[in-house]
Order: C-alpha cells, then structure tokens, then sequence
C-alpha cells in the first residue's frame, strides 16, 4: 500500500508539473479572489487569540492533496492553529499534514517551504488545497520534495512559515510558525501525531531561514518540541540580511529580492521605508507589494539600493527603520540550536549572475553568503549542544545545490531517527564573516 500510494503521488506531481503551462493559465488574480474568500483562513471563535496558547487547533479540514490544481490520491489534513507575529502579537496560521503512508505515529518532517512571495494566496496550504497561482507554481513543485519523504513512512508537516500576512523574510515568524505547526499537529486526533511524535526539519533557502529560526527558539520558545526534536537539514541560507542585499545589489538575476525583502520587513515590523525612497524606488516597492519570488527573479537586472533611495540616503544604514529590521531578523545573533544539524552552501554564484565580491562579505551562491553560513556554522560548533555536518559547493549556485543536498538530507534525517551518532564538521569548517549587528550610520 505504501509504495503504490507513493508512486500514485509520484505519477501525479509529475503529470500536473507537466501540465504547468496551461494550469497556470488561471492567473495570480483570480486564483488570489478565491483564497481570499475561503473561509477556512479566519478564526472566528469566541475566545480571544490571545488567551489561547500557541499552537492550539482552531479549526480543522481533511482534501485530496493537490498538485497545480490537479488532485492526488493522498489525503492531506489542515489546521488553523494559534501562533505568534513577529511583533509577539497572537495570530492565526495554516499548516498542512500529510500522514505517514505506513501508519507511523512517530516520526515526522517538518518541511519548511521556499515559495517566498508578498501574496499570501502562494501560499503551500493554498497550494495543496487546489488553488493556482503563478508564485504558487514553487510549493506545488515542491512537492516532490515529499515524495521520498512519504515513500520513507515519515509524516510530513508543512506550516505556511510566512503566516496569512506574507511577512517576506521575517525570520523569526518563521521560526515560532513552524513550531506552533508542529505543536498544533501533534494535538490534533485528525493527524495521527501526538506528544512522542519525533520530529526532523527541513528546508532550502526561504525555508532554511525558517529551519534555522525554528532550531533556535525552539529551546526558549517551545522547549516541549525541541524535546522532541531530532535535528535540522538545509542550505542556501540566508543569514545577515543586511550582507545578503549588499551582495545581490546591482546583480543580474537576484537584485529584486531587495525590494521584496524591504516590503516583507516593514510589513512584519509595522514601520514605512517610503520616505527614504525616491519616485523609482517607491515605484518598484509599489510594483512588488503583493509579488512572489517568481515576479522578481530577472526582472530588475542591476537594480541597487542607491538608485531607489533618495540621495542623502545613499547608505542603506543612514535609515534607522532598516538597521532595526536587519538587525532583529539577525541569525547571528541568535540563540545556538542544541540538536545537530546539517548545513549545506553553494558558492558558485556567478552562474546566477552575481559577480560582486564586497569587502567583508565576500561571495556566495548568486543571493546566500558563503561566509555568513561559515560563520553561522562555527559559532553553532562553539556554543551550540548539537553537532554541525557543513559542506560547502564551490562550483554550484543557488538552484544548483539542492539537486545534491535534498538527497542527503533525507539520508542525514535517516540516520537521526535510527539513532545513529550525527557526523561534525566542527573545527574543520573554514573562518568566515563577522556577524555583528549592523550600526547605524549619518545620512548626507
């Protein structure tokens, strides 16, 4: 039963990725109107979000698992669950559970998605719910992704990490969605997990920051699932945002990530970055509010800070609002995870068109900064609990190194869940930037 469900899922994700270019015909627009209206999304319960505590199950559903609209043979369960805003404000989430094909109660994935977009409709859950969008195209060819997973027995969670706002890159939202997804679906009898359900996370790129993010609070923030916590596997991780958009800036492919990254922060943080903008850069920010990944890849070639910000604002550090927003959402400053990890970390990025190379940031994998993960890395090894395994592919870019990760990883999360001892990179992995929060400097 488990590898016929399986290879049903398989055949079906590979049909429906096939059938991309007329699905997704539908348009961002109309599939957006329609997840707007699905009541599913809104808690209207009696009892304040506030007094109700993180994770709690608000509401609950059971659909096939859809692939670019298309169904699937696997059913998926959703919750709407209580979670906590960047601003540590209660807020209501959707996460999405798909149960172990074998019937296992324990052990699960958390699998953070990449699908990075302003508009919530690109949301995973959305996604598996039938909705098509154009920046939903990147969680529904996630799917195979969780194939392997399935095929393996675990259960897998999927939180749409970036809450029903789109708090584009707001990290440790991520972090506390991702685990009140993990506490929701262990108390909710539809999933089949409970309280000695075993987790691994999981994640590339955008759902590398919400892996890391979630590894590091989950001691202080929900001390109850990093008990149950097994490790974490990603790569392509972003860690100091300010050194991501000094090392994209003016690039060919990824210079539009700045822009979205500038709306996703100060939606998450309340504050407006408008006033240090000129007419093109408020412009572009207008042109990217509600944009996905997919919006901006190459759309903006050489774009940088300075041509949008007004002149006196020239150094992205002269705006007090940017540096509080680079600086909270800081991994390096961070708690240390304290179960192993795995970290992998492209530094081919001149394949993607980005050639800069600054002076203490250096070079990385085309948007991820290879010294900032070093650095992440050795400073896990040092005052972390759990070993780090750290690899480093010097000769592939940001889409190239999943290809070589996601196997591991899976292998990675294997050997955790039989109890095998986690393999260390640590005083082996090679120096890398400072981390130290970013200082505000004079405007001119």
């Amino acid at each position: 039963m488990r590898t016929r469900t399986s290879r049903l899922l398989a055949a079906a994700v590979t049909a429906a990725l096939a059938a991309a270019a007329t699905v997704v015909t539908a348009g961002p627009a109309a599939a957006s109107t329609a997840a707007a209206s699905d009541p599913f999304y809104s808690y209207d319960g009696g009892t304040p979000l506030a007094l109700l505590a993180p994770g709690t199950v608000l509401k609950t559903r059971t659909l096939p698992y859809h692939v670019l609209g298309l169904p699937t043979p696997v059913t998926a369960i959703q919750l709407l669950y209580r979670t906590t805003d960047l601003q540590g404000r209660p807020a209501a989430n959707v996460t999405t559970v798909v149960r172990s094909l074998t019937g296992d109660s324990g052990r699960a994935v958390s699998y953070q998605s990449f699908y990075d977009s302003l508009d919530p409709a690109d949301s995973p859950s959305r996604a598996v719910a039938g909705d098509v969008t154009l920046g939903g195209v990147i969680p529904n060819a996630e799917a195979l992704f969780l194939v392997p997973l399935l095929a393996q027995g675990y259960s897998v969670v999927i939180p749409d990490t970036e809450g029903q706002k789109a708090d584009l890159a707001a990290g440790p939202e991520y972090g506390t969605n991702t685990l009140d997804s993990i506490r929701a679906a262990t108390a909710s009898p539809a999933t089949g997990l409970d309280s000695g359900t075993r987790f691994g996370l999981m994640g590339y790129s955008g759902g590398a920051v919400a892996t890391s993010w979630a590894a590091a609070l989950a001691p202080s923030y929900a001390p109850e699932v990093n008990a149950r916590l097994v490790g974490y596997t990603e790569g392509g991780l972003l860690v100091d945002a300010a050194h991501n958009l000094k090392y994209v800036d003016g690039s060919l492919v990824w210079s539009g990530i700045t822009p979205m990254a500038l709306i996703g922060v100060s939606r998450s943080l309340g504050i407006d970055l408008m006033p240090y903008l000129n007419d093109y850069g408020r412009s572009v920010l207008q042109q990217l509010e509600h944009a996905s990944i997919v919006d901006a890849l190459g759309h903006y070639p050489g774009l940088t800070w300075k041509a949008m910000a007004e002149p006196r604002y020239a150094d992205p550090n002269s705006v007090a609002d940017f540096v509080t927003a680079v600086n909270r959402n800081n991994l390096g400053s961070a708690p240390a995870p304290t179960v192993p990890g795995q970290i992998a970390q492209g530094g081919g990025g001149v394949l993607e068109g980005t050639f800069s190379n600054p002076a203490g940031i250096g070079t990385g994998d085309g948007v991820a900064v290879a010294g900032d993960v070093r650095a992440l890395a050795r400073q896990y090894c040092a005052t972390g609990a759990g070993p780090v395994a750290y690899q480093q592919y010097d000769a592939l870019s940001h889409f190239g190194v999943p290809v070589v990760w996601a196997p591991q990883a899976l292998a990675w999360l294997n050997d955790r869940f039989a109890g095998r001892p986690a393999p260390s990179d640590c005083g082996h992995i090679p120096p890398g930037n400072s981390l130290t929060p970013e200082q505000p400097a004079p405007a001119h």
